[in-house]
């Protein structure tokens, strides 16, 4: 096996290129991880402002499926372009929304733009890099997404301090950065769509695949664990009586850890089959979330943050490998999409039921969050023991 420096050097230039597009953007993701206490602070009921979380991921839901669709027809480039400049047009027209029905219409085409482009960046990673270099760009993918994210939402914490609409120009001009970035510099990847191929052909195919779908059916578990972060996560610490930066310094501890270290991670587990490590890793983001409910410090809460962390560090990249080995070439950008569908519905039910579960008994939350973790677990053990009894 390659060492982690031979990995490294093997990746093409254009992967770098992605990485430093995606870091400006993550840096500038101001406005999400505090649209639930910017509309709260605003006159909105803590379940409304769940709501309009859910509809953004409602809006992720449909630009999973598009993008993935989007990155095989038209090219993975051209998909991360549209994706990005029409982000910044949506969240400048966040910002002058007014009345409720207008934020959740403007918060759902936020999301549909927002979101278009990660099974195309998904799938040009998997263009770019032969397989066995692939955990590691993955990783190094998620470095700079983390790496702007441990400097973005402390960031937007101090300027949400002085005016929410910093979050909003701030978030939009990055979207821009980005979109230029793509346009002149990335390949457009492979266009494998071809008029002759039968409607919905790509999804006969993923749902044949059973180890593809036990895979997205775990996720879909932990992904409602995830988006706790941006809605009840942030209600819990503001509850405690900790102001909105301690907030924006918590979830920015996520991405400073994974900065430091999910490299490192990556290269150790990545020897290992897929199905356990990702199951390991599911299981302690269940755990780190279910001890929130314990945690009434900023230590207490830093630990927590620390332990969901390990368990994002140990899954993600080798889940995003995972489906590129299982995924055929042809539907790849599919495949991609259909997992970024998976963390939609997440994001579509995680805020809205997360909230009103939080707001009747909070700690039936957190203790939901340890058991979806397990389960999450148990049906990735299954089927890997399935496929070893098999063989």
């Amino acid at each position: 096996m390659a060492s982690f420096r031979e990995n490294l050097r093997a990746l093409p230039a254009p992967a770098w290129i992605l990485f430093g597009g995606v870091f400006v953007n993550r840096f500038g993701t101001f406005v999400m991880p505090f649209l639930v206490l910017y509309l709260t602070r605003n006159g909105y009921s803590v379940v409304q402002a769940g709501l309009a979380a859910g509809v953004y991921g409602a809006g992720h839901l449909v630009a999973s499926a598009l993008g993935g669709h989007l990155a095989d027809r038209i090219g993975r480039r051209n998909t991360i372009v549209w994706s990005m400049f029409g982000s910044a047009a949506a969240m400048l027209a966040l910002s002058q929304a007014r009345g409720f029905v207008p934020i959740l219409l403007v918060t759902f085409i936020s999301g549909v733009f927002g979101e278009l482009y990660r099974p195309a960046s998904y799938a040009l990673i998997a263009d770019l890099v032969g397989p066995q270099q692939r955990p590691i760009a993955f990783s190094l993918y998620r470095f700079a997404v983390n790496l702007g994210f441990a400097a973005g939402p402390a960031t937007a914490g101090f300027l949400a301090e002085r005016s929410f609409l910093y979050l909003f120009i701030g978030d939009a001009a990055t979207s821009i950065v980005y979109g230029m970035i793509a346009l002149a510099a990335l390949p457009h990847g492979l266009r494998t769509y071809t008029k002759e191929e039968r409607f919905g052909e790509a999804l006969r195919v993923a749902a044949r695949d059973v180890p593809f779908v036990m895979f997205l059916l775990a996720t879909i578990c932990v992904t409602w664990i995830d988006f706790q972060i941006t809605s009840t996560f942030a209600l819990h610490v503001t509850s405690l009586g900790f102001p909105s930066r301690d907030y924006g310094m918590l979830i920015s501890l996520n991405g400073v850890i994974i900065v430091f270290f999910e490299l490192l991670i990556t290269a150790m587990v990545q020897r290992y089959r897929p199905q356990p490590v990702i199951a390991l890793g599911y299981f302690l983001s269940g755990f780190g979330f279910a001890l929130t409910g314990l945690a009434l410090t900023i230590p207490a809460l830093a630990v927590t943050v620390v332990i969901w962390t390990l368990g994002e560090m140990i899954a993600s990249p080798m889940a995003g490998a995972y489906v590129a080995r299982l995924a055929p070439e042809k539907y790849r950008g599919r495949y991609m999409g259909l997992l970024a569908v998976a963390w939609s519905f997440g994001m579509l039910a995680g805020p809205p039921l997360g909230t009103l579960v939080f707001q009747h008994n909070p700690s039936a939350l957190w203790i939901s969050c340890g058991i979806l973790g397990a389960v999450s677990a148990i049906i990735l053990l299954a089927q890997a023991r399935r496929q070893t009894t098999a063989s």
